[in-house]
């Protein structure tokens, strides 16, 4: 079994492409969600209700990283953990969400990103997208972009509207409909880019209904969802799947 800790998780759709996923293709697992409200004890939980595998979602890809036994590829310079895969008696930690985000936005013509948020899935994008910016509300979380020697901003030192590609990592419209940053602020961004991207996915957020008042591409986090989960279903079955026909089937029920 498979599952996706996170707080809130009810509004997860990974349980869904997940077993949608293992249907079509003749695999017999399946796949839930579990609403964990003290990331502390992720990998306890993990091994408790011995799971082979897990996603993890807002706000616990920090803890994951800090508690699972070992660490593999760029999940060690992000900081960040979003799979948890069991091998042997070791839970190990992954990241998937940087190469998803990077796919998603492929044809997307851009030159000068900012990324609003400081937390794991900001990390996560701020490392394949190394020219981004990052603006958040608080100085507290930009200590590990400032030594990776990001440019950073708070939304009280912002001076420089001038981006072409608006990314919102927050959880801001997930469970309300608030905006990841003051609505002057953003509309000034807005009148300057050509694309915004919002890392939720299955409802469209005030962020991007305001995106589209300025005519900008925009995307929710339903593509970077699926790709991030095509390699993490790569991890939890340690097997490469072929990336188009996985592509097919996930795109197939969410859409």
């Amino acid at each position: 079994m498979f599952l996706i800790f996170g707080n809130p998780v009810a509004h997860s759709k990974s349980p869904l492409m997940h077993n949608y996923f293992f249907k079509k293709m003749g695999i017999n697992e399946c796949y839930g969600r579990f609403c964990l409200k003290n990331g502390n004890k992720i990998i306890e939980k993990f091994k408790e209700l011995k799971i082979k595998g897990a996603n993890v979602t807002v706000p616990h890809k920090e803890k994951a990283f800090e508690y699972a036994d070992e660490i593999r590829g760029i999940a060690k310079e992000i900081g960040a953990v979003n799979t948890l895969v069991r091998e042997g008696d070791k839970i190990v930690g992954y990241n998937t969400d940087a190469p998803g985000f990077l796919e998603a936005i492929k044809k997307f013509d851009y030159k000068k990103p900012l990324i609003i948020g400081a937390g794991g899935t900001a990390k996560a994008i701020s490392l394949v997208l190394p020219e981004a910016h990052i603006l958040n509300r608080s100085e507290k979380r930009l200590k590990y972009f400032k030594e990776k020697n990001k440019t950073v901003f708070t939304w009280d030192g912002i001076k420089d509207f001038d981006y072409d590609l608006i990314i919102n990592t927050t959880s801001a419209g997930l469970k309300d409909n608030l905006l990841p940053a003051p609505e002057n602020l953003i509309r000034k961004l807005f009148s300057n880019a050509k694309y915004a991207v919002d890392v939720i996915y299955g409802k469209e957020t005030l962020f991007l209904k305001l995106a589209k008042e300025y005519n900008l591409k925009t995307k929710t986090g339903l593509d970077m969802l699926v790709y991030q989960g095509i390699l993490a279903m790569e991890l939890f079955l340690g097997k490469k799947f072929d990336k188009k026909e996985a592509e097919k089937i996930y795109f197939e029920i969410l859409r």
